[in-house]
């Protein structure tokens, strides 16, 4: 059990994802957050793929957790520079494990639904990863990487949302753009299923996991399913504006010029494991899209 004294680090802390899990452990015992990124002025500066540099800020610290949230997340991005994307998603895991391990700490590591081909209709925690892209490769790299900790939690994600209008970098804010610079059609790929990630809810999960010592792999999407497209004719909903856009269903072949990574057909995750010991923290992908949409001023009103 997590308590007042107790020192927690999480690295990769000025993203989507850091945001919520930084709000969900920072009253409740000491955060210390870390970025590339200083977005944020209780952020300190960390480079994980620098294995000095994460000695020797985990030994001036000397936390009691480390919750390893360090990325490269841009796909595109990764699929170009795949040296420094692995130095990043599977070195840094390294890095931060051997002191884990020499401190007899739990670390804490987020991996992807990406570490899978899509050939399957959706993925259980059991399931065998055969990743498609230099992203997804070095995510599950990362993944073996946290499963030599001894204590080690390793929790798959789904289409990530959350962040808000500063710091979404994924399909809800690039929707948002696309309607704010006055588009009154969205082209959205139909051909891509998943499940989305709301991150204030895995937040809870991991506090969750963390608090109980529930070592292992498990799946910390939303539940539910869904394509691309039904993503965004949710959001026209919840924006109050489906009668003002038009979304029209696209196949892949529309985007790949912009979106050249190989990404799996599927990338439903079921979570089977979390559900078995916290059925109460996973909600229905549309209920967490409504409430993310509701919780920040997303449109430009002229």
């Amino acid at each position: 059990m997590i308590n007042k004294e107790d020192k927690i680090v999480i690295t990769g802390c000025g993203g989507m994802l850091g945001e919520a899990v930084y709000s969900e452990f920072k009253d409740i015992c000491k955060v210390y957050a870390s970025d590339i990124d200083l977005n944020e002025d209780w952020l300190e500066y960390l480079d994980v793929s620098s294995a000095n540099a994460v000695a020797e800020y985990l030994e001036n610290i000397k936390p009691d957790y480390i919750i390893h949230l360090a990325a490269k997340t841009d796909m595109e991005y990764c699929e170009l520079n795949s040296e420094e994307t692995y130095a990043t998603n599977r070195n840094g895991v390294t890095h931060v494990v051997k002191y884990a391990n020499s401190a007899n700490i739990p670390v804490v590591y987020i991996s992807t639904a990406g570490i899978f081909d899509g050939e399957q209709e959706s993925y259980r925690e059991e399931d065998k990863p055969n990743p498609l892209s230099v992203y997804g490769r070095s995510k599950y790299e990362g993944e073996l990487e946290a499963k030599k900790a001894t204590k080690s939690i390793v929790v798959r994600a789904g289409w990530m949302i959350g962040g808000g209008p500063k710091k979404d970098k994924k399909f809800v804010k690039k929707i948002v753009e696309q309607i704010n610079n006055g588009s009154k059609q969205l082209h959205v790929v139909n051909d891509k299923f998943g499940t989305p990630c709301y991150t204030y809810d895995l937040a809870k999960s991991l506090h969750f996991l963390v608090d109980n010592e529930y070592y292992g792999i498990y799946h910390g999407a939303c539940d539910g399913k869904c394509n691309r497209y039904e993503v965004a004719v949710a959001m026209m909903i919840d924006l109050g504006i489906k009668d003002e856009v038009e979304v029209i269903e696209v196949d892949s072949s529309f985007v790949e010029k912009d979106f050249f990574a190989p990404r799996p057909r599927s990338e439903i995750l079921q979570n089977i494991r979390l559900k078995k010991i916290a059925p109460h923290l996973t909600r229905d992908w549309e209920i967490c899209v409504k409430e993310y949409l509701n919780k920040f001023d997303w449109l430009e009103r002229s």
